[in-house]
C-alpha cells in the first residue's frame, strides 16, 4: 500500500511484536522448524545492484533524461512485466483493490464488518476494503480469489510478487493474526510453486518472522528512512530490499533525499518517488536515485 498523506502513528516495538507472534501462531512456537526461505527458482532470485523503478501509477520502459535503462520494476499485477528487467508483480493480498469491486461482490463474508455490520474500509483508502482471514475456510476462499493473481503474474513472466497489506492485523485490531499470518504463508507457497520469489511490503517487525517463519525472500519497504526503520528490514533480508522514499514524508522528518542516501542502514536500491507514482512525462513525477 502506497503511505498515506501524512506519516502513519508510531509502529509496535519489533520485540514485543515477535513475541505476540511467537504465542499465536500455530505450529509457530520457539521451536518449530522454520519454512524454507529458498524460492523454488534460483534465477528468481531478487538482483542486489542496478536501477530499480516503483511503477504502481503508470508504466514506462525506460528512465528519462538519460539515466538509462530500467534493471529492477516493480508493476501492478495488471501491467505487463518489463522486458529483460527483474519484474515485481504487485498484489494486494489483505485488502481490495478499488478497481476490484465486482470480483468481491459475492465474496462479502470474506470482507471485515465492524459492530454495525458494515463493511471496514481503509480510512487512508478509503475505496479499499478489509479481507478477513480469520477462519480456515474464509482463508480457503480468500485464495481462491487471489491465488489466481499469484499465478498470473508468473504466467505473464514476472520474476517475483509483492504482497501488499500484511500489516493489516496491527492496523485493524479485529484482524485475527494468526489467520492473517497463515494466509500470507498461503500466498508464499503459491509463488514459490511458481519459482517466483516474495517480497514482504512494509510492517518492518514483522520482518524476521516474515522471513525466516512465512519464507518471505526479500521486501519492499515505503520510507523506512522518514520512519527510521530501515535496520529492521536490512538486518534480515540484507541488501535485498528495495528502498522507496517520497518528498512530503522525508520533508516531514526534517530531511530531504540526499540526507536519506547517507544513511547507514539504508538499502543500497533505494529511490526517490512522486507519491502518486506517476507515469514519466506526467505532470508531478518525480524520481532519484543515491
Amino acid at each position: 500500500m502506497r503511505p498515506p498523506l501524512s506519516p502513519i502513528p508510531p509502529r509496535w516495538m519489533a520485540a514485543a511484536v515477535a513475541i505476540g507472534i511467537a504465542v499465536a501462531m500455530d505450529g509457530c512456537s520457539a521451536n518449530a522448524s522454520p519454512r524454507s526461505t529458498t524460492p523454488t527458482s534460483e534465477a528468481s532470485s531478487l538482483p542486489t545492484s542496478g536501477t530499480f523503478d516503483y511503477q504502481l501509477g503508470g508504466i514506462y520502459d525506460s528512465l528519462p533524461d538519460s539515466q538509462g535503462r530500467i534493471d529492477i520494476v516493480v508493476r501492478d499485477a495488471g501491467a505487463a512485466p518489463l522486458t529483460e528487467a527483474y519484474s515485481v508483480c504487485y498484489v494486494n493480498g489483505f485488502q481490495t483493490q478499488p478497481d476490484e469491486a465486482a470480483d468481491w461482490r459475492d465474496h462479502a463474508d470474506l470482507l471485515l464488518h465492524d459492530a454495525a455490520g458494515d463493511l471496514v474500509v481503509d480510512p487512508d483508502w478509503p475505496e479499499e476494503h478489509i479481507l478477513d482471514p480469520s477462519t480456515a475456510d474464509r482463508r480457503s476462499q480468500i485464495l481462491d480469489v487471489i491465488g489466481p493473481v499469484i499465478d498470473g503474474c508468473a504466467e505473464s513472466g514476472f520474476d517475483a510478487v509483492e504482497i501488499d497489506n500484511l500489516d493489516t492485523a496491527d492496523r485493524f485490531p479485529d484482524i485475527d493474526r494468526t489467520g492473517a499470518l497463515e494466509l500470507a504463508a498461503a500466498y508464499v507457497d503459491r509463488a514459490h510453486a511458481h519459482g517466483l520469489s516474495v517480497a514482504q511490503k512494509n510492517a518492518a517487525e514483522l520482518a524476521d518472522t516474515a522471513h525466516s517463519q512465512l519464507g518471505f525472500d526479500f521486501a519492499v519497504a515505503e520510507e523506512c528512512v522518514a520512519f527510521d526503520e530501515c535496520a529492521a528490514y536490512t538486518e534480515i533480508y540484507g541488501d535485498r530490499v528495495l528502498g522507496i522514499e517520497y518528498p512530503d514524508t522525508l520533508a516531514e522528518a526534517g530531511l530531504d533525499f540526499a540526507d536519506a542516501c547517507t544513511v547507514r542502514d539504508r538499502p543500497p536500491l533505494m529511490i526517490l518517488r512522486d507519491r502518486d507514482l506517476v507515469a514519466a512525462g506526467d505532470r508531478g513525477y518525480r524520481y532519484g536515485t543515491c
